[in-house]
């Protein structure tokens, strides 16, 4: 009942749903002790106001912005415990002493101080805006930008504001306790001078050299930079704040290019979600400065997601337009019409290829190029064979539940339970690790029922293994481990300390990343993976649902996984373990196997998990696993060779289709000063570009 409240109000937690009935509680508590009148009980009923308010702001509920919506947000609170104090002060028959009318005009003052001080902090938010976002981009050498205000002039800065009449309360409920105006008085002056000093404090911010230079003036330096930087190959990204990591996946492919790299991004969400990064970063909100931008020197653009924003880059003809992608799956994502719209399309191997053409949504086979996955380089392979007294891992990876309810879009929610109780009844023991997809639950009520369920599961498995005097575990060695996650976690607080700290402005002028700090920041999240795995037993079960440890350093520990038709099972496969798939909407193997490559070395699992035998004996005993041949011939098949590196493959792709760019480019340029449309390429080209266009299709040939 509590868990299906909590969903209902959108709350995080049931400490969030206590607060906010209590605080809805106590205002007719209010009500009452001014009506009686009591001042013990109205000043314990203010303070559990207070205090829920308080407490559900510093949390965020989401209960508190919707309270707005029906009349009752942050300043009617504010308004009505003040009106219920006044009304107190009548009852009291205080009508005619001076802290009645004192409390009045205090109360009548400080909401007209609101007025100044809100329309501050919004002007003050708006100028500090800017029309471009940057990471890695010196600006400060090319425009002034002035100090952020104090973020404890900023932060919820109306409900500082609000709570600045705290004094004058306390001060009033004590003077009608005690029948002495002084001590009233003394709160309200208090009350009304702190509410003038915080609207003076931030009048400073509003004019002269502390306030940031226009948009006009930031595009300009933006130009400027972009004009000496010269950027050839952009990522181009938008999206909601939960698809983030669609992008990071793709940071360390750029920062691997052999050309200049630049990554613009469309959504300010994105930004405060992109991970750390040497790549020059530009987040342009507004379609038009993004069509204003000077990226005349890119010659490729590379996209990680279908969207209506694509279109503002799509329009440029100088540059040639690739999708990448965010994954290589079965999926209906995987051969969305759209990709119509881009010159190439890049897949991981031969399976994308032949999905385009077997989908046949107008995609040409001579417009897709196979470039391997280069983010799959972290992925260990297999061990040879099973090494004695090993617990082996199985990863529990499903992804969620779609926008729609075909069942065959995740196992959570018909063989999840199945599949984890048989893991963790399996004899002989394996150790379990549930990573779900990070949207699992946000659309299905009835997934993310399944997915508490599951996560249940193992914990009571994880308890009742702990109870058990067969399974030991090394507390010295754990202790130690977590003392090393505890340093690792320290120094990497210490080198993103301030990161992102400031607003907009101060972030794009300060976010030049420092090298050796990044480099020492990548060192130590290796290291704490170590440490992570090291800091619990080897038979301990695990759900792991936060960004760490990321879902390849998952791979790297588990010895065969169970999942969904996604991106994950494709690259799982560049492990070359076991794995099973669920064929949730029932198709049955044949069939299930003939509509979804990445399966056709798996281990097919029915909604009740029976098949999970054939994995774990796989596991057991690898060098009898009747798939591994058939794993290695698929993941050529999905992933492309071995060699050359996939990274290898991808800076040659790009090259390659800078020179196409640049070619179209000088042959549009000769057209112009020979003659016009009219005139033929080959004869307008000059003969350096001509021999540059020979170039490049003998490339292309070879």
């Amino acid at each position: 009942m509590i868990s299906t409240a909590i969903r209902v109000a959108r709350v995080g937690s049931a400490a969030e749903l206590v607060a906010a009935v209590v605080m809805m509680l106590a205002f007719p508590c209010l009500m009452l002790a001014a009506l009686v009148p009591s001042v013990p009980a109205f000043a314990a009923a203010a303070a559990v106001t207070y205090l829920a308010d308080h407490y559900l702001h510093h949390r965020g509920s989401y209960l508190v912005n919707r309270l707005s919506k029906v009349r009752a947000g942050l300043s009617i609170r504010f308004l009505i415990r003040q009106l219920l104090l006044i009304l107190l002060l009548a009852r009291l028959s205080l009508a005619d002493n001076l802290i009645y009318y004192g409390a009045i005009a205090c109360f009548i003052a400080f909401y007209g101080l609101q007025a100044p001080h809100g329309a501050l902090t919004t002007l003050i938010r708006n100028r500090r805006r800017m029309p471009v976002a940057t990471r890695n981009i010196d600006l400060a050498s090319r425009v002034r930008i002035p100090d952020a205000p104090p973020r404890a002039l900023m932060h919820r800065a109306a409900e500082k504001m609000l709570h600045l009449d705290l004094a004058a309360v306390v001060g009033i409920l004590v003077a009608a306790a005690l029948d002495s105006a002084v001590i009233g008085f003394a709160g309200i002056g208090a009350t009304v001078l702190l509410g003038v000093l915080y609207v003076l404090a931030l009048v400073p911010y509003v004019r002269g050299r502390r306030t940031p230079p226009n948009a006009e003036k930031v595009l300009e330096a933006v130009d400027g930079w972009l004009s000496d930087y010269r950027p050839e190959t952009v990522l181009y990204f938008s999206g909601s704040k939960d698809s983030a990591y669609q992008v990071n996946m793709w940071l360390e492919t750029m920062e691997q290019l052999d050309t200049r790299p630049l990554i613009i991004l469309r959504e300010r969400v994105i930004l405060s979600n992109l991970a750390p990064t040497t790549v020059p970063v530009i987040c342009v909100p507004g379609g038009v400065h993004l069509m204003n931008l000077d990226l005349s020197t890119v010659r490729v653009a590379l996209y990680a997601a279908n969207v209506g924003k694509n279109i503002h880059l799509l329009r440029v003809p100088t540059m040639k337009h690739v999708f990448i992608g965010h994954g290589d799956s079965d999926k209906i994502a995987s051969v969305n019409p759209y990709s119509k719209v881009y010159d190439e399309v890049w897949t991981a191997g031969r399976a994308g290829r032949d999905r385009y053409a077997i989908a046949d949504v107008g995609v040409r086979d001579d417009d897709i190029v196979e470039v391997g996955r280069p983010q799959l380089a972290p992925i260990e392979s297999a061990r040879g064979e099973a090494a004695d007294g090993h617990r082996p891992t199985v990863l529990y990876a499903p992804t969620w539940e779609g926008w729609d309810d075909n069942p065959g879009n995740t196992s959570i929610l018909l063989a999840g339970e199945n599949i984890v109780k048989r893991l963790v009844a399996a004899d002989p023991a394996v150790r379990v690790l549930y990573k779900p997809h990070p949207f699992t639950g946000t659309r299905s009520a009835q997934a993310k029922a399944a997915h508490q369920r599951i996560t249940a599961l193992i914990e009571k498995a994880t308890a009742e293994r702990a109870a058990d005097p067969r399974y030991t575990a090394d507390t010295a060695a754990q202790e130690r481990a977590a003392a090393e996650l505890t340093r690792i976690e320290a120094r990497l607080a210490e080198l993103t300390d301030g990161a992102g700290g400031g607003d907009e402005a101060e972030t794009s002028r300060d976010g030049l990343v420092d090298a050796a700090r990044h480099e020492e920041a990548a060192r130590l999240r290796t290291e704490w993976n170590t440490a992570y795995w090291r800091s619990f037993p080897d038979w301990e079960h695990r759900v792991i649902t936060g960004p760490q440890p990321r879902l390849y350093d998952c791979f790297n520990v588990s010895d065969a996984m169970v999942s969904d038709i996604s991106s994950v099972v494709s690259d799982f496969i560049a492990s070359g373990k076991p794995y099973a798939v669920t064929d949730s909407a029932g198709l049955g193997a044949e069939e299930f196997k003939r509509q979804n490559t990445a399966v056709r070395a798996a281990v097919i699992l029915s909604n009740d998990a029976a098949g999970l035998d054939e994995l774990l004996a796989a596991v057991r005993a690898p060098e009898s696993d009747p798939l591994a041949a058939e794993r290695g011939e698929l993941k050529r098949y999905l992933l492309g060779p071995d060699e050359p590196k996939s990274i290898d493959q991808f800076n040659s792709a790009v090259g390659r289709l800078a020179q196409k760019a640049e070619t179209r480019n000088l042959g549009q340029e000769s057209r112009t000063a020979v003659g016009g449309p009219d005139v033929e390429p080959a004869d307008a080209l000059p003969v350096q570009a001509a021999s540059v266009t020979g170039e490049t299709e003998g490339a292309g040939a070879g």
